[in-house]
């Protein structure tokens, strides 16, 4: 699946390399994720809407209207994490949304428009704006980060006992000067076995954390730019780490050759975890 500014989300066959419009938004298209658990394809905009679609081209995405504009999307295995403007997240049921788009019998020239209430409405736990936001693939919680160098990690269950293990702390900052620089946390993603995560950040670095534990489990050498985005693969043995300049480099242009993405190869307990304190 790829999404562009155009406001195209979009299907390609990777061995014939044809595309097929799944549904289009009115603004660009900021993320897009696949659930293949329910075998739906969710889409955020900055039209602020989600489209929930099936994927076959043939029908009509079901149009979700979000209160501000998104920022990040993220799967676990039954939820769907949206984080947003305004320090708003909205945690839905993927299982619900998968029903949606079942449903969605408009016309295709029409806008099937619907109306669903989140599994839960929260306030990130950070003071600045969100974002990326990141699931973890047991399906207990989520990562969240801001631009003020911090990420957050919490759980789904809405308990007292579950919420009060919930915490944040300060990370991809430097001492420049002897002033403490603090760069934007760009990009997360969790390990799919290990249930580790990396955070990727304006600095150009990349580290390894375990989140149960609450330490960094390392952190690799500076890329040369900003980190844009970051993905495992499906078995852990890779990790993609795609760099770009950014405000935070001080570039207003991108010189051409300077968006990379670098591929990792871990060690077999690269990301592991270090277990409890």
């Amino acid at each position: 699946m790829s999404t562009w500014l155009d406001w195209d989300v979009r299907k390609i066959d990777v061995s014939t390399s044809t595309q097929t419009v799944l549904s289009s938004h009115e603004a660009g298209v900021k993320s897009v994720v696949f659930s293949k658990e329910h075998s739906i394809v969710i889409s955020a905009s900055w039209d602020c809407t989600l489209h929930v679609h099936r994927t076959n081209a043939d029908s009509t995405p079901a149009v979700i209207p979000l209160p501000s504009k998104p920022f990040s999307l993220s799967l676990s295995p039954t939820k769907l994490v949206v984080a947003m403007a305004s320090r708003a997240l909205h945690i839905y049921d993927l299982k619900s949304l998968a029903l949606l788009s079942d449903q969605a019998d408009a016309p295709p020239t029409e806008i099937n428009k619907v109306e669903i209430e989140p599994w839960q409405r929260r306030e990130s736990s950070l003071k600045f704006m969100t974002r990326a936001v990141a699931c973890m693939p047991d399906d207990a919680g989520y990562a969240s980060s801001s631009i003020e160098g911090r990420v957050a990690v919490e759980w789904f269950d809405p308990s007292e006992e579950s919420q009060a293990r919930k915490y944040a702390f300060k990370c991809h900052r430097q001492t420049v000067d002897d002033v403490d620089v603090v760069y934007p946390v760009n990009a997360l993603a969790f390990h799919p076995i290990y249930g580790t995560f990396a955070s990727g950040g304006g600095d150009g670095v990349v580290a390894l954390w375990d989140g149960i534990a609450k330490r960094r489990i390392r952190q690799y050498q500076k890329y040369p730019s900003s980190v844009a985005a970051l993905a495992f693969s499906s078995n852990g043995k890779y990790l993609a780490i795609a760099v770009s300049p950014g405000f935070e480099d001080g570039k207003d242009d991108i010189p051409p050759g300077t968006v990379k993405i670098y591929v990792r190869e871990l060690g077999e307990t690269e990301a592991k975890g270090k277990g409890g304190k």
